[in-house]
């Protein structure tokens, strides 16, 4: 079976990106509670950087992002790809230089020089990893216990925001049919009336 990135099969994988299109927020502007989350976990953990990383076929896009400009950097040489690999586990590198999966990364060797990361995986309501809550140091690093446990929560608020998310985008989609088949029935009443007036009239 053909391989995708770092491991995931071709079917795996499409099976991941149908989970992360429910949430309909690819590409979307940019929004407060998100970017709240990112500056704080960077203030936390004393990091220059930190993001919200989705993880699309070829690209991982940025929802926010703290101390970076990019908004999407290739999915090839994305370490929140590594994260999604195990989506109940944190990914942490503590000095990607020192990491043959990562030492010649142009993401490690120039801009940004991300030497240190730690990633909390975002998981779909079906348990496949669909990106990461990371932040990022340009000097080797740890995280204490304290910070970690941050790291986790605010994570898990990040989840809680695009589960809002994709419960809003399912309840529109179910409105917007409730209102075509109302259209329709409201068509077929008038319809019937003027055929039985028709009927009358004749």
């Amino acid at each position: 079976m053909k391989v995708k990135y770092h491991g995931l099969t071709e079917e795996f994988d499409q099976k991941r990106l149908k989970a992360l299109r429910q949430y309909d927020i690819l590409d979307t502007f940019p929004e407060q509670d998100y970017d709240d989350m990112t500056r704080l976990a960077a203030i936390i953990c004393d990091t220059p950087i930190a993001l919200v990383s989705l993880v699309d076929k070829d690209r991982q896009w940025f929802k926010s992002r703290h101390g970076l400009g990019a908004e999407e950097t290739h999915r090839q040489h994305s370490f929140c790809s590594h994260a999604i690999i195990s989506p109940d586990e944190p990914f942490i590198i503590e000095d990607s230089r020192l990491d043959d999966r990562f030492k010649d990364n142009p993401l490690v060797t120039g801009a940004p020089d991300v030497i240190f990361y730690a990633g909390i995986p975002l998981k779909s309501h079906d348990g496949y990893g669909i990106g990461s809550f990371c932040v990022i140091d340009n000097v080797p690093r740890k995280l204490n216990d304290k910070q970690m446990e941050a790291l986790k929560i605010l994570a898990r608020q990040v989840t809680n925001l695009l589960e809002m998310r994709r419960a809003k985008a399912e309840m529109d989609i179910k409105a917007e049919l409730l209102e075509l088949k109302t259209k329709k029935l409201d068509e077929t009443v008038a319809k019937k009336v003027a055929e039985a007036l028709k009927k009358q009239q004749g």
